[in-house]
């Protein structure tokens, strides 16, 4: 068997298990088989109601952030041809924030479209710095440029919104961390058919993005339309990032240090890369989410704080790296 296929199933399995893990701890510890018979039975009502109304739903909706965001960052970082790409740096996660800072706290009454603002403003952001950067073609150091400055402005409007408003700030703090505190079945219905349809899309075009990384005269050579190709998983890329952002707030550093991890173990091939990715996103988010939970139990931090953590270190180590 290849050695990728094992590294592979070796990552599925750690996810697994990472889930069975986050659904079974918390303040009230289960054992494996209390968590299947509270998932399917209704036997026992107490068990039943924690299991499959509150931690199961928050921890499939943490997999699928995990797996968006990861997803998102490792295709934004092939297109651009650069590891320190993701959705924060490029400024569609600041865009998603500042819509979902104006409705927060402009609107307070109308919290319950922090979601769709999100939503729209993360796609609509990512049209803005499309745009910009586009000069006879889109270059992705332009890209990365537009989207930097617009991150900037999007951040200076933000700051603006917390100086005048100074007594709806406490309202908007674990979005602006990021967090999956009381994220339930309709956060899970709202953001698993993004996952399906831009992930498939991802997978399908994975032999796109090895062609893209062999140059644009190469990819040209090949058949491959090198501007429409990189459209196509800018937007994908742009949607995976939405979805997670709408769900969980400003979440940093997943798309950035998940996709060099599954490098390291799996190569850069990317019909091997994305699946990786898939995993490792999903199994790393669920373990911070876990940790989150029981590290102060019963005081929760929010995970974007536990991935802020982790995520530093790697990034300066990245810095480093590629000086």
């Amino acid at each position: 068997m290849d050695r990728r296929i094992k590294i592979l199933m070796g990552i599925f399995l750690v996810f697994v298990i990472s889930l069975f893990w986050g659904i079974a701890k918390g303040s009230l510890e289960l054992s494996a088989k209390e968590v299947f018979t509270a998932i399917f039975s209704e036997e026992n009502r107490v068990h039943h109601n924690i299991i499959y109304n509150v931690r199961l739903p928050r921890n499939l909706i943490a997999a699928l952030v995990g797996m968006n965001l990861a997803l998102s960052g490792v295709t934004l970082q092939g297109v651009m041809n650069n590891p320190l790409a993701d959705p924060g740096i490029i400024g569609i996660s600041s865009g998603a924030g500042f819509v979902a800072f104006i409705v927060m706290i402009l609107f307070p009454d109308l919290s319950y479209l922090v979601p769709v603002g999100a939503f729209v403003g993360a796609l609509l952001t990512t049209v803005l710095i499309y745009s910009l950067a586009w000069k006879n073609g889109v270059n992705p150091l332009r890209l990365i440029l537009a989207g930097m400055a617009v991150s900037a402005l999007l951040g200076a409007a933000i700051n603006f919104l917390m100086t005048f408003y100074p007594d709806r700030v406490a309202g908007t703090m674990s979005f602006m961390v990021g967090g999956l505190s009381g994220r339930t079945w309709p956060d899970f219905r709202m953001i698993w058919p993004y996952s399906l349809i831009m992930g498939t899309g991802c997978l399908l075009m994975s032999y796109r993005m090895n062609a893209l990384l062999l140059g644009d005269e190469v990819a040209t050579g090949l058949g491959i339309s090198v501007e429409r190709t990189r459209r196509i998983f800018i937007v994908l890329a742009a949607f995976l990032a939405a979805s997670a952002v709408s769900v969980a707030g400003l979440l940093g550093f997943v798309g950035l240090i998940v996709p060099h991890i599954a490098r390291i173990l799996i190569g850069s091939d990317y019909r091997y890369l994305y699946p990786a990715t898939i995993g490792l996103g999903a199994g790393i988010m669920v373990l911070c989410d876990g940790i989150a939970r029981l590290l102060f139990d019963p005081v929760e931090l929010p995970v974007g704080i536990i991935m802020a953590l982790l995520g530093a270190p790697f990034f300066l180590y990245l810095i480093r790296e590629r000086k």
